[in-house]
């Protein structure tokens, strides 16, 4: 009975895929037949692909299929807001988003889906972290990254309760679709993260789906080396962003009395004690006990404050109850 329901929810919705394409052209056509019958429209973004990922899907005999051409390359993320503009025009909704590279299970699309459907999640992401025999597939560069960078997104989105944020395998309905701007969210690779960043802001409640790792022969463009110069000032200026607007801006509590009183504390008692263990060292004298509890009793302070900060900010998490 309760998959039947589901069935019956799906039905009386209009849903899409967007499918970026770069490079894909060994494996796209494979992707668009193998995927559920169940979709009314598959959206083929061509990111001014050089193997004309494009023109293979064209010659699909589908008529679900829309094939949208970039004249320049604007990454993942711009080739898939590409695809979600197209979906609203066509009033998806529910749009699942793709790779064209044959690494996504099609069949893990239903339970992407599900919580959309019954009303549980505004955006549902896969999660690679669930299943341990599948983890070994994944590369222990990438498996590394992936746990840093997971712990990086939940302090940058608000999400705590996500992990694996660049998971690409994702679902998002209208309802929260229609509320972001597609304008603001970044491009190229930062996309996965950036998205949840901007969802956080319109209180979209997230749910993460366990699924496989798969890894076969595909090489990515993208270096360790790109992410660690690019990823870290994003995430810095995200996060003042988000705290500013999420505390000072929609709303105001005791995280941001915390914040407030906490930061600057930290700060002067941080700064304060640094030059004072300098001119000790320097000059050889030992500082006095007063000295010492100046700069080390605010340090404890103002750390349990922002402590206290951080779990009034898990325990915000958007959920349904009173997402959008």
């Amino acid at each position: 009975m309760v998959f039947e329901s589901f069935i019956r929810g799906l039905e009386t919705m209009k849903n899409a895929v967007v499918i970026p394409c770069y490079n894909v052209s060994d494996h796209i056509r494979e992707v668009i037949l193998t995927l559920p019958s169940q979709l009314d429209h598959i959206i083929v973004v061509d990111d001014a692909c050089p193997q004309n990922s494009g023109k293979i899907a064209e010659e699909i005999d589908d008529d679900r299929i829309h094939v949208l051409y970039h004249e320049k390359n604007q990454g993942v993320g711009g080739a898939v807001l590409t695809g979600y503009q197209k979906a609203l025009d066509l009033d998806c909704d529910i749009v699942v988003k793709m790779d064209g590279d044959g690494q996504m299970d099609p069949t893990c699309m239903e339970r992407l889906l599900e919580p959309l459907v019954r009303d549980e999640a505004d955006y549902t992401k896969g999660n690679r972290f669930h299943d341990f025999k599948a983890l070994r597939s994944m590369p222990k560069i990438r498996l590394i990254g992936n746990n840093i960078m997971s712990f990086l997104a939940k302090i940058f989105s608000g999400y705590w309760n996500i992990m694996d944020p660049a998971n690409g395998y994702t679902a998002i309905h209208k309802r929260a679709l229609a509320k972001l701007d597609l304008h603001k969210i970044a491009r190229r690779y930062f996309f996965e993260t950036d998205m949840l960043h901007h969802l956080y802001l319109i209180n979209a409640a997230v749910q993460d789906i366990p699924m496989p790792a798969q890894y076969d022969d595909e090489k990515s463009s993208f270096t360790v080396r790109e992410a660690l110069w690019q990823f870290p000032p994003r995430l810095l200026y995200g996060v003042i962003k988000r705290i500013f607007l999420r505390y000072f801006i929609y709303d105001f509590n005791m995280a941001s009395v915390y914040i407030l009183l906490g930061l600057p504390m930290f700060l002067w008692s941080l700064i304060f004690g640094i030059l004072e263990w300098v001119d000790s060292y320097v000059t050889g004298l030992g500082k006095s006990a007063g000295t010492v509890m100046l700069a080390a009793l605010p340090l404890i302070i103002s750390f349990e404050m922002l402590l206290q900060a951080i779990s009034i900010d898990i325990h915000m998490v958007p959920k349904k109850s009173k997402g959008i």
